[in-house]
């Protein structure tokens, strides 16, 4: 009898000791093939440099693709919830996919962290993005950039060409207040689908309207069609593009006639051409000595990755002291724990506030021009 009872105690405790040690697990959903497989592959291999446990938890990474496509990212983000039992979502690569995960986390009370680029994402007028964050620069600090840069460089009228989808519909709209602040008008404006392998009519349109400056509102290799259709037309105004292109799969696909763009960036993609006083160097170095060691050229979006562990690894610990894995506690500590970090990444210093869900100032952003294939910062 008491021998039964000696081994009834100790599964009891195994079975205490088990549960106080549950796993965490983060499930993510990137694009990692379809129109942004170049913003989503960088991604998919920095999850593979993160770590395997934090705090003597062990994380259960479960990693999905959803092929740059709206639907399978809402369909993998419920399989994470309610078949993975995921204490925290991150994903998806791109604006659509992102906006179209929002609703499926808030009813599930879990939260998410975004790599996609719109502020709507993080809304604070929308109740439903409390438990949403996101770690890319809202394209509301990007497009200030660009307005300054423009109305520096002389523009006087831009033209706009960008995705027929979120993306394109908020850069134009964030274009336009800030245009407005900086003297600049808008005097065309164009739509085109991330998989277009024409936009001749669109562009014979852009530039018929005689623009000083012509903006491409797109991401991924797909931005470079818009561009290379400017150059062979003979387009001689200045080119932008977002920071949706900051990687190295655009610069080989727009080739020479990426030559003389100018855009915003993150500061890691240059972080070498830093000063010292930088408060971004030392991370961007960290993040991207180990990212060009094992998988090649860097891309700002993998460190959009990154700076989402970087916040997870702050608010964990917060949540582990509060409640256990696998529980609506747990994700709920976890949410407040996003909602109060404070972390220097490889995007810029992030302060979340129950206001700002993305927590990035100017330190987040710089203007860099591509020269001969390779990103130059603009002083």
């Amino acid at each position: 009898m008491k021998r039964g009872l000696n081994v009834a105690l100790a599964v009891a405790i195994a079975a205490a000791a088990s549960a106080a040690r549950a796993d965490i697990t983060i499930g993510v959903t990137l694009s990692a093939t379809g129109p942004a497989a170049s913003l989503g592959i960088p991604e998919r291999n920095t999850f593979e440099l993160l770590p395997q446990s934090i705090d003597g938890q062990k994380i259960n990474w479960v990693i999905l693709d959803d092929a740059s496509d709206t639907t399978k990212a809402v369909t993998n983000t419920r399989k994470l919830i309610t078949e993975d039992k995921a204490d925290v979502i991150i994903g998806s690569t791109v604006t659509p996919n992102s906006l179209a995960m929002v609703d499926v986390v808030a009813d599930a009370k879990l939260p998410m962290i975004s790599m996609a680029a719109s502020g709507r994402i993080v809304d604070p007028s929308n109740p439903r993005t409390y438990w949403v964050f996101k770690t890319p620069q809202s394209d509301t600090l990007m497009a200030d950039a660009i307005a300054v840069s423009m109305k520096a460089n002389g523009v006087r009228t831009m033209g706009y060409i960008g995705f027929a989808d979120a993306y394109g519909e908020s850069w134009l709209a964030e274009m336009r207040n800030s245009l407005k602040t900086a003297g600049i008008e808008i005097v065309a404006a164009e739509k085109y689908n991330r998989n277009d392998t024409s936009v001749t009519g669109q562009v014979l349109k852009l530039i018929a309207a005689h623009p000083d400056a012509i903006l491409i509102g797109a991401s991924g290799t797909p931005a470079a069609t818009p561009q290379k259709e400017l150059v062979a037309r003979g387009y001689k105004g200045k080119i932008y593009q977002t920071h949706g292109v900051a990687n190295a799969d655009f610069l080989r696909v727009v080739g020479k006639d990426g030559n003389g763009t100018l855009l915003p960036s993150g500061p890691m993609l240059v972080y070498e051409q830093l000063p010292d006083s930088n408060p971004l160097k030392k991370s961007d170095a960290t993040y991207v000595t180990q990212y060009e060691k094992r998988f090649g050229t860097r891309s700002t979006f993998g460190g959009h990755a990154w700076d989402a562990w970087q916040l997870l690894a702050q608010a964990i610990p917060k949540a582990l002291a509060k409640a256990k894995p696998g529980t609506p506690e747990f994700r709920a500590a976890l949410r407040d724990g996003l909602e109060t970090a404070n972390v220097v990444g490889v995007h810029g210093v992030f302060v979340m506030t129950p206001h700002d869900h993305n927590g990035l100032d100017n330190r987040g952003r710089v203007m860099v021009k591509i020269e001969d294939g390779k990103w130059v910062l603009q002083k």
